[in-house]
């Protein structure tokens, strides 16, 4: 790749762009979210993969949307314009799950709230419009990828088209999208045809939309107005769409809309770890654009992370990631990671901690299908729901052997393990936890049973509460063996569909008996396109069995306040050393300090 198409930092300026040589530009990239010249933020590993391929790439973050001139200032994109809404759907960025504003941002800088709008997809591909006028919108990230068919949105209470009609957008790529994403521009370049690209979706023309009935071979959902009509139908179509989304036996979906049609293709291949270790090699800054005088809280939390694995096994109901990633593990090689490692020892102003290593869970690298063929016809949404598949293989020694390598490198004083622990795998991964606990929690450890009535996990799809009580003794007893004071950080639920106050009340006196108030509270968000807001917008389960569900904050809050209770022991779980041992630890203590 030429020197001027890997520059320390996308251009956010004319004069960037121009210090490249470069007279103009090929894609403009639009995000929600501040620039980050990281691979956890979406539109910098977009960017730095098109640069990669050979085009000239410039971001505007955050853009004003009172207009289209901020759009302009780096003129006439040669090809295109990429946008995203950032990392999150904008909704959930802006909105608590009480519909209520919140008060910071952790993607703009400082956290300021305010800096993008809502439906941010929306309305940034309706101003590029505005701006270029026919020039090619290409619209990706997660706002997209879980609303590319007609989907239920809880902060207006109501069900929204495909986010294709709104947007307008020529065409939409959702998961990863890295190989979709080139192969776009690619086409767009050659003015050859943007059909049939893995991982896309497009919306059809009258004549093509009334045309297809005769050729299409794939999946119908149902169409816009029978979901209108019939709340059933949102059920329908996810069951329909979970069930296609292996990339090995996906079928395309094509889901109608009055006159038009949506045509989904079957998900993108799966990255493999040749793919992966070249995305991650390319030359990231590590940080936020120079131009930002104030910190990006959600920077903060990755700054010192390095990316291991993509896609979750798990399947929850009420995680964005079965649609958009899906359930297929990609993971980095070994040497890809610590060729990482080691540049994150050798930054300036390196503290020697590694905040985590990791993906979606903290104990799925190196997860993999014990025969891969027999992966090729699968449809369920979950490797671990109902019970683990036999296919699958839980392997302990990749993370063991990565984790032991990383804290023995030059420069590393610890390595933390900070993505939530998946129970389940935990209870097959003895010498993993093992590792885990002795030497790889900050002094708190995240895990998420989520809920502890069975009820309420068989529809969230977590395996039964015995693997979370299981983990509770194995960690207490390893910390007590290691002489360490350290904490469980348990993370759940409040208000999911089916959860009545009887639901509740398992959880609340387990916490009570323990005296916890966990410290951080999660209230049940239907996120667009998940089984979950199925659920929650139906009030029933997948076989049609009514359940209770609280909609209102009035019903809400009784649910939340069982989480924020005050039980007397602020902190939570305590793995709690032998007196003596710990009356051992303060005399060493006192006699260091004579010594000095």
């Amino acid at each position: 790749m030429r020197d001027n198409l890997k520059p320390e930092f996308i251009p956010m300026a004319p004069e960037e762009a121009g210090k490249l040589g470069w007279n103009g530009i090929d894609i403009l990239l639009v995000t929600g979210d501040a620039y980050v010249d990281h691979p956890s933020f979406g539109a910098a590993l977009i960017g730095r993969v098109l640069l990669d391929a050979g085009y000239k790439v410039a971001i505007v973050a955050q853009p004003s949307w009172q207009s289209p001139e901020a759009f302009t200032k780096f003129g006439r994109p040669r090809l295109g314009c990429a946008i995203s809404s950032g990392n999150l759907d904008s909704m959930v960025n802006l909105y608590t799950a009480g519909r209520r504003l919140r008060k910071d941002d952790a993607y703009a800088p400082g956290g300021h709230p305010g800096l993008r709008p809502p439906h941010a997809a929306v309305v940034y591909a309706q101003l590029a419009r505005a701006a270029f006028p026919g020039i090619p919108v290409v619209l990706g990230g997660l706002e997209a990828s879980l609303r590319r068919i007609v989907h239920y949105d809880y902060w207006q209470d109501k069900l929204r088209p495909s986010i294709l009609l709104d947007s307008k957008a020529d065409i939409l790529v959702y998961g990863m999208g890295e190989s979709a994403a080139v192969e776009i521009f690619r086409r767009i370049e050659e003015n050859k045809s943007l059909d049939e690209i893995r991982g896309t979706a497009r919306l059809l023309g009258k004549n093509a939309s009334a045309a297809i009935s005769e050729t299409f071979t794939g999946v119908s959902l149902p169409s816009y107005e029978e979901h209108l009509a019939d709340k059933d139908a949102l059920m329908r179509s996810m069951i329909l769409l979970e069930q296609e989304m292996n990339p090995f036996c996906g079928r395309p979906l094509l889901q109608r809309h009055g006159d038009r049609a949506i045509l989904i293709n079957p998900p993108a291949a799966t990255s493999s770890e040749k793919e992966m270790d070249r995305v991650y090699s390319l030359p990231f800054a590590g940080r936020p654009h120079p131009s930002y005088k104030e910190e990006i809280p959600a920077f903060l939390t990755v700054r010192d992370s390095i990316p291991a694995v993509r896609g979750c096994p798990g399947g929850c109901s009420f995680c964005g990631l079965v649609a958009h990633q899906g359930k297929f593990l990609s993971c980095r090689s070994a040497n890809s990671v610590m060729d990482s490692v080691k540049k994150l020892a050798a930054r300036p102003g390196f503290k020697g901690t590694i905040s985590d290593i990791g993906g979606a869970a903290g104990n799925i690298y190196g997860n993999r299908p014990k025969d891969p063929l027999k992966c090729r016809s699968c449809r369920r949404p979950s490797c671990l729901f109902p019970k683990i598949c036999d296919n699958y293989s839980a392997e302990e020694r990749p993370l063991i052997e990565l984790l032991r390598r990383a804290r023995n490198t030059p420069g590393i004083k610890n390595v933390h393990i900070n993505s939530g622990i998946r129970l389940d795998l935990a209870a097959r991964q003895k010498e993993l936890m093992r590792e885990i606990i002795r030497h790889h929690v900050s002094g708190h450890m995240k895990v998420a049973p989520e809920h502890l009535h069975p009820d309420v996990l068989r529809l969230m799809r977590k395996n039964n509460a015995d693997s979370f009580y299981e983990f509770l003794e194995t960690f207490t007893e390893e910390s007590r063996r290691a002489g360490k004071e350290q904490y469980l950080v348990p993370l759940f639920i409040s208000n999911f569909p089916g959860c009545s106050e009887n639901e509740m009340k398992l959880v609340d006196d387990f916490l009570s008996a323990r005296r916890w108030s966990p410290q951080q509270v999660q209230d049940f968000i239907p996120l667009p396109m998940t089984m979950a807001a199925a659920l929650y917008y139906c009030g029933k389960t997948p076989d049609g069995t009514t359940i209770h569900v609280n909609r209102g904050l009035k019903e809400r809050r009784p649910q939340i306040d069982v989480l924020k209770k005050k039980r007397g022991f602020r902190r939570e779980e305590k793995s709690r050393e032998p007196r003596h041992e710990k009356n051992m630890r303060h005399q060493k203590k006192q006699d260091r300090g004579r010594h000095r």
